[in-house]
């Protein structure tokens, strides 16, 4: 019978309602525990899109907006069950995960970070990656040291 004369669509067709995987860091799955929380909120989202899909009643378009939550819960559930929580900075005389570093830059400019996981990182926000190169060169100095980061200097000002 044709496909023309089917509710279903055929096999090849319903493959391309399947999204590829996310992408998965391959650093450690460092995160604060804010950070945790974020991505347990994020995959009860995503379940929670993908469950009221279910009330779609045409097949086709249930796959079609079943796509983008059924990839992110398996993004979100393979971040949670790798997620090595790291407690916050007992010391503020180095930088280290979950610090808030204040540095300045050879222009002039200061800014101000907290260092935490890739999924909670928001340079927006105030926060970046541990994984950065930034960050990198930042964690186990101390207030008054320089560091260079491609043709850049960065002087750390305060730690938090």
């Amino acid at each position: 019978m044709s496909v023309a004369f089917v509710k279903e669509e055929s096999a090849e067709a319903a493959s391309e309602t399947l999204l590829p995987d996310r992408p998965i860091s391959p650093h450690p799955n460092l995160v604060t525990e804010e950070g945790l929380k974020a991505l347990e909120s994020q995959l009860k989202q995503a379940r929670e899109a993908y469950d009221a899909t279910s009330t779609i009643e045409d097949v086709n378009e249930r796959r079609r907006q079943a796509a983008s939550p059924l990839r992110d819960m398996r993004y979100f559930a393979e971040r949670v069950r790798t997620a090595q929580l790291v407690p916050g900075p007992v010391s503020f005389d180095a930088v280290a995960f979950g610090s808030t570093v204040t540095f300045s830059r050879d222009d002039g400019r200061v800014q101000s970070y907290r260092i935490v996981g890739e999924d909670e990182a928001d340079p927006r926000s105030g926060s970046i990656s541990y994984a950065s190169p930034v960050a990198r060169v930042l964690m186990g100095k101390a207030v008054g040291d320089v560091v260079s980061v491609g043709d850049q200097e960065l002087e750390v000002l305060a730690i938090a």
